[in-house]
């Protein structure tokens, strides 16, 4: 069985259109987002700040949707209900257990693709 992978790579090819230096930066913006997405999602759930965690996940949307972040982007839109629906006890806690998995497991793909 084939694993898919948690960034769609051939999204990233497919946009840089053989331009190195582009595929480069379209990375490392994946990257420098997927880290901010990380920070910020970490400070809301510290300071159970709904606000925080709704606007880095406004932020990021586009990216996780673009690069078909799947895994992470269904993770991020569960802990939306699960804070509306239990704020950020209980059933918060394991998903922020599930939030950093995915995340670090997008994160390590990007990492072993960036140059240098």
């Amino acid at each position: 069985m084939n694993r898919i992978p948690p960034v769609n790579f051939d999204r990233i090819d497919e946009m840089a259109e053989g331009d190195m230096e582009f595929r480069n930066e379209l990375i490392t913006a994946i990257h420098n987002s997927l880290i901010e997405l990380k920070e910020k999602y970490l400070e809301g759930s510290e300071e159970e700040n709904i606000e925080t965690i709704q606007q880095i996940r406004h932020k990021v949307k586009p990216t996780l949707a673009l690069f078909e972040i799947e895994k992470l982007n269904d993770v991020v839109l569960n802990g939306k209900t699960i804070i509306e629906e239990s704020g950020f006890k209980g059933p918060f806690l394991t998903h922020l257990e599930e939030f950093l998995d995915a995340w670090q497991e997008a994160f390590d793909f990007v990492k072993e693709n960036m140059e240098g």
